[in-house]
């Protein structure tokens, strides 16, 4: 009988151990998505000199329709909204175009329903969210330059 309990109890010490370090690798991984949708969101936008601004433009508003998961419901000269998820995991993407001496920066942005939950915690959706995110917004820039001359 001790040897049994004995077995138990190791097997209960090395199930806590692998329990913690499983938690510091979805931590460390958390993080590690965390950095990367932060640097998709930076190189997420496209400056265009005035002379392709609005072809750009076009073929960013192609890219939000081909990507988000709802329909598009603002799209004018300075943005392209689409509407909020509608259900969790679903991702939206939008865009705005501002200004600037010569032309104008376009960029992109995402939202995903189920991403986050109370205070920025990893929510039931956030792998699917960010892998999705950055998919898009990682290839946003060399799409447009695909398909907008001089870009």
């Amino acid at each position: 009988m001790k040897k049994i309990n004995a077995w138990v109890l190791a097997a209960l010490v090395l199930a806590g151990c692998s329990s913690a370090e499983k938690e510091a690798r979805e931590a460390q991984a958390y993080q590690h998505n965390e950095s990367s949708l932060a640097a998709a969101q930076r190189n997420a936008a496209v400056d265009c000199p005035q002379a392709q601004c609005d072809a750009a433009w076009a073929q960013t508003r192609r890219y939000v329709e081909q990507h988000s998961d709802t329909t598009v419901t603002r799209a004018d000269a300075l943005a392209i909204e689409t509407e909020v998820p509608y259900s969790s995991g679903k991702v939206s993407f939008s865009a705005t175009r501002v200004a600037r001496p010569g032309g104008a920066t376009l960029t992109l942005f995402a939202q995903c329903r189920g991403m986050y939950g109370p205070d920025n915690a990893k929510g039931s959706d956030y792998d699917e969210c960010a892998d999705k995110i950055l998919k898009t917004q990682n290839g946003y820039v060399a799409f447009v330059r695909a398909h907008v001359a001089g870009q």
